[in-house]
């Protein structure tokens, strides 16, 4: 058998920049020789600034024993679920694939895999999460029943008590309704259904949820809203309402966490960001992402510790908070087939979400959604 070598084949360079995983190549030292623009993604600076550093200078790994592995530079090395500590970008979890060049002592191949980016674009299916919001769905009717019954006689009780103990009957219908609107909370997370979706122009959804945002503050607002918006972007598919509730939560939520800086700046931005894809339906077939919405603001920034929880149900770092904002938020973006991750710049002082969007023109959506 004759076998026929090609002469057609893309070059090394073109092919790893073309994967989704950072690449380095390390020489003696450990010093960047060089790196494909997911490695350029991933630390968040150019080639031209990263060539000639250090890896440890912008990337400190803790695990002392993963350190000493990596020291002997002719040995191959695989870690996974590694803790990083990123310059300028904070902590992130990381896999981690290490393995000499051949013929090149002291030269090194770096391959990186962002598990912190994966986890915020993973599957809603199952988990503990999903097993979580599931108890609404049997429950809700059980706890509502009762409490329209507690509202009732506690009015019931107003009209016949003196006003220094109607204070007391009007705190019980507070708190009840304040149960009852968590319940229903609960109610949309935790539904199975999704939303129809269609075409729709994100700025229109953008503007429609600054300007509730703005109407809503009783004077004007101490922050400054900077809007950077490309106005060539296509419409995507999603739901209109669910984009102005998912923009109201982040820009509110934004606007809460730098209220204390002295020049409170909340940004919203959207761009194309090729390159993003989400493998979805049952045939597999490749779903882009390519549309990008990014709320940011200059505050001091989510606790490190909870950074990999903000997504999950009942965690919130406001006192008068009920965690369920951001899971809603998430959940309102899974059923446009989107994706929305948060980062934070700390180099910058700055804290991002980014959602990302199919577009319009590209998808087909149909609903995959069993009943229950």
């Amino acid at each position: 058998m004759n076998l026929e070598v090609r002469t057609d084949l893309p070059d090394a360079q073109r092919l790893l920049a073309s994967l989704p995983h950072a690449v380095l190549l390390l020489e003696f030292g450990r010093t960047i020789a060089s790196l494909n623009p997911a490695a350029e993604q991933f630390f968040g600076q150019s080639a031209r600034r990263l060539v000639g550093t250090r890896l440890r200078d912008i990337m400190s790994i803790s695990d002392r024993r993963l350190l000493d592995r990596l020291s002997d530079s002719e040995a191959p090395v695989s870690a996974r679920e590694i803790v990083v500590q990123i310059k300028g970008k904070g902590a992130r979890r990381i896999d981690i694939n290490v393995a000499p060049v051949a013929d090149s002592p002291g030269w090194q191949v770096v391959t990186l895999h962002d598990n912190s980016a994966a986890e915020a674009l993973g599957d809603d299916s199952g988990g503990p999460d999903n097993a979580v919001l599931r108890g609404p769905e049997i429950m809700a009717h059980e706890i509502k029943n009762p409490l329209a019954g507690i509202r009732g006689a506690a009015q019931l009780l107003g009209r016949k008590v003196d006003e220094r103990d109607k204070a007391l009957t009007d705190l019980i219908t507070g708190e009840v309704d304040r149960v009852a609107g968590l319940i229903e909370r609960m109610q949309k997370l935790s539904g199975r259904t999704t939303p129809p979706v269609e075409p729709c122009n994100l700025h229109e959804a953008a503007r429609r949820a600054i300007d509730v945002l703005k109407a809503a503050k009783e004077e004007k607002p101490a922050f400054r809203l900077v809007e950077e918006f490309d106005p060539s972007l296509p419409p995507v598919l999603g739901s209109p309402d669910g984009l102005v509730q998912v923009m109201m939560n982040l820009l509110s939520n934004a606007a809460d966490a730098c209220k204390h800086v002295a020049e409170p700046r909340v940004t919203i931005r959207t761009r194309f960001a090729s390159g993003l894809q989400l493998h979805t339906g049952d045939d597999g077939a490749p779903l882009r992402l390519p549309i990008e919405v990014r709320v940011s603001d200059n505050g001091l920034g989510i606790d490190p510790a909870m950074r990999d929880h903000i997504f999950e149900p009942f965690v919130t770092t406001k006192k008068s908070g009920q965690g369920l904002g951001l899971p809603l938020v998430r959940k309102l973006v899974r059923d446009m087939n989107g994706r929305i991750t948060h980062d934070r710049d700390d180099e910058n002082g700055l804290t991002h979400f980014r959602i990302h969007l199919p577009l319009a023109r590209e998808t087909r959506y149909r609903s995959r959604r069993k009943p229950a």
